[in-house]
């Protein structure tokens, strides 16, 4: 079933496919293939929801799966998580300009029901009309689905008609009635306000300014930020802190929005530099042969732990200690050891539920497999064309692979900011 979606994709491009059937950690020569295989890839988690999407179905053919401590909540809230998570990851990519290539063609295709995708989740009348009330759920995933309009305005957002556009920016403005919990979700909330501004609707700036206060409160040192009043050594530092700190305080400075106390740009300026810092740690935990600290809470986020690093990578942020060509090569090399592993998608070509291949008692209490498509952020270098250095520079050793082969790697001290 899982080949199936492939052979479907083959036929709007096989070329695109062709090239990325033996996508195995590259060495230097081999760089494009590092980027074939985080196609393939993407293709593989986004046509199972879009093409059905598109056609207000996917409740109908989403094969469901939940955590065995799943708290009970409404299991609708898989599909908001589902969509919006995969948004925001292939976004950048969907940006891309269209072209008559294998790749161009596939986008082209992708891009088409997207836009569809995001009026039938609006849309009261359509099968697929997202959950958008009564559930806190709701707040987290709408945060992604508006950060891929953010990250994508003119591919996603300017196409769409004017009746959907009005009903997304009333379920975005109606979740400000869920309370906020003084966790990572203050982000969520933040998000989707700056969302608001950065198209000129009314926003409540209290609700980004609060969370970017809070954020730096929690900030521990040396490219670690707390979530809430206790440190977690987990990954949400990737999955949410980082990203979503820096996308907030973008908009800040695009806007010109006024912050009381500091200037977003100066703020921005600082959480670059430690997402900076906390990327040469992620740097650090890829061992010589991809593998990566299995630790903390949403471990079935799988290659989302990288989201930093592909965006710094995205935005030509990287530091200067980690040049484009290492980072891509170590990326591969952790893509490959979770996704070359054992199936992780169902029967029907949905992601399972399991950090490398299926393995449901991972799960938390929160989690079902709608949840999963957030490693779709691990996808963003996506959004660099074919030619971008990132791809075509020369692949280096990354620093445990030099370290584990007795070459010479850089000594790593605390940094102060």
């Amino acid at each position: 079933m899982e080949r199936r979606h492939f052979m479907r994709a083959a036929a709007a491009g096989s070329a695109l496919l062709a090239a990325s059937q033996t996508p195995r950690a590259a060495p230097a020569a081999a760089s494009g293939h590092d980027r074939a295989y985080l196609l393939k890839l993407m293709q593989q988690m986004a046509e199972p929801v879009l093409e059905p999407m598109s056609q207000g179905q996917l409740k109908q053919k989403f094969v469901l799966e939940l955590s065995p401590t799943w708290d009970g909540r409404d299991r609708s809230v898989a599909y908001l998580e589902a969509f919006g998570r995969l948004m925001s990851g292939i976004a950048p990519w969907l940006a891309l300009p269209a072209d008559d290539t294998a790749e161009g063609q596939l986008r082209r295709r992708l891009q088409q029901q997207a836009l569809q995708s995001y009026a039938h989740s609006v849309d009261p009348k359509s099968p697929d009309c997202l959950t958008w009330k009564g559930q806190g759920q709701a707040l987290v995933d709408s945060a992604y689905f508006t950060n891929a309009l953010m990250r994508a305005p003119k591919t996603l957002w300017e196409p769409l008609d004017a009746t959907t556009k009005a009903r997304i920016v009333t379920e975005i403005k109606g979740l400000r009635g869920i309370e906020v919990p003084n966790i990572n979700w203050l982000l969520f909330a933040a998000m989707n306000e700056a969302w608001l501004l950065s198209i000129g609707e009314a926003h409540d700036p209290m609700r980004m300014n609060a969370a970017i206060r809070k954020i730096n409160e929690w900030y521990i040192g040396d490219g670690w930020i707390k979530d809430g009043a206790d440190f977690h050594f987990d990954y949400y530092g990737s999955y949410v802190m980082h990203p979503m700190l820096i996308e907030v305080l973008e908009v800040l400075v695009a806007r010109k929005a006024p912050f009381w106390g500091a200037k977003p740009a100066e703020l921005l300026a600082q959480a670059t530099k430690r997402a900076q810092r906390f990327c040469e740690h992620l740097e650090r935990f890829i061992g010589p042969e991809g593998t990566y600290p299995p630790i903390g809470r949403s471990l079935t986020y799988r290659t989302a732990v990288f989201q930093p690093l592909a965006l710094l990578a995205l935005r030509k942020q990287l530091p200067a200690s980690l040049p484009e060509g290492q980072v891509r090569a170590a990326l591969h090399a952790a893509h490959v050891a979770i996704w070359d592993g054992p199936s992780n998608f169902n029967a029907a070509g949905y992601l399972n539920i399991g950090f490398r291949g299926p393995q449901p008692e991972l799960g938390d209490w929160y989690s079902n497999n709608g949840s999963m498509y957030i490693a779709a952020a691990g996808l963003l270098a996506l959004g660099l064309p074919a030619s971008d250095s990132y791809w075509t520079a020369p692949a280096e050793d990354w620093t445990q692979k030099k370290a584990f082969s007795s070459a010479r790697f850089p000594k790593d001290y605390p940094v102060a900011y």
